[in-house]
């Protein structure tokens, strides 16, 4: 069989467009396993994603509740009352107040009137009745009460987070840049701009090309990093992927390790406010590492 010089030249492209895998070492595998495991476990966990029931933004002054369809708030007929009192935002505050029969409980304690939220608490108290329970969140200047139903039909939909085989080709070392007092812009999926707090930026070289990726400190002992690549819409959360990486070491590195992409919040649910890539922090590279997307409609 001849080859032609066209056909020769096309191998080379593509053997060189290509990651090249490394020997999977047990351990490690074991590892991205345990990982993935605690991860599922935390989406099918009582403060996971897959029991997010409802998001509703709330308006200044009152906010009537109840499963009634002539409520501000409709809550799923699994919530008793048809009128259950209502929520007031006012100054930046929520209270709830309780009205009728239904019982109402925070920390096991029934209650008739609280305030849900205050700019000066650290934690919002979560209100409870039955498999149902709810919060404020905070979104900038909007408040909404989030709703969670442990008995949730997506949790028994779930049957997994599909991924690309564990690879340690995509577990790099990234060069940290440090930087003080910086912040930058992220948008969310509801069109707001806000800006945190950006402690560095990780240098990295995937498939022989250079990136800079800023990263988010959101407090804890890992840093956040939010992400878009080329397998986005196709392959994986066409919104990009969230990934946690280990704060940097003595010698200013940092393990990036892409088997341990995951999709973020708004992949599995209606009434999540996720946060989007930042512009530089889009690669022109498939990242073929981590979860794929995650389709829950």
């Amino acid at each position: 069989m001849k080859l032609t010089g066209r056909f020769f030249v096309l191998i080379f492209m593509l053997a060189c467009s290509s990651k090249k895998s490394e020997p999977l070492d047990p351990a490690y595998f074991q590892e991205i396993e345990q990982w993935h495991k605690q991860r599922v476990e935390t989406l099918r966990g009582p403060n996971g994603w897959l029991n997010i029931a409802g998001l509703f933004w709330l308006k200044p002054g009152i906010n009537s509740f109840g499963s009634g369809q002539d409520n501000d708030l409709v809550y799923p007929p699994a919530f008793a009352a048809e009128h259950a009192g209502y929520f007031l935002l006012e100054n930046d505050k929520v209270k709830q107040v309780i009205s009728g029969e239904v019982v109402i409980s925070s920390s096991g304690l029934p209650v008739k009137e609280l305030m849900v939220y205050h700019p000066d608490s650290i934690q919002q108290p979560v209100l409870e009745y039955g498999a149902l329970q709810w919060f404020v969140i905070n979104r900038d200047s909007r408040y909404g009460v989030r709703l969670r139903d442990l008995k949730n039909p997506a949790l028994e939909a779930f049957t997994g987070v599909e991924r690309f085989p564990v690879d340690p080709a995509w577990k790099v070392i990234a060069h940290w840049e440090k930087t003080e007092g910086r912040t930058i812009p992220i948008t969310n999926i509801l069109g707001q701009t806000t800006d945190q707090p950006s402690p560095g930026a990780l240098v990295l070289t995937v498939n022989g090309k250079e990136f800079r990726l800023d990263a988010l400190d959101e407090g804890g002992d890992e840093l956040f990093m939010i992400f878009g690549d080329a397998t986005n819409t196709k392959e994986t959360y066409g919104a990009g992927r969230y990934l946690y990486v280990p704060k940097p070491d003595s010698l200013n590195q940092v393990i990036v390790d892409f088997n341990k992409a995951q999709n973020p919040p708004c992949a599995f649910t209606d009434f999540a406010t996720c946060p989007l890539p930042p512009i530089q922090n889009v690669m022109d590279i498939e990242i073929r590492a981590g979860e794929k997307d995650y389709h829950h409609r």
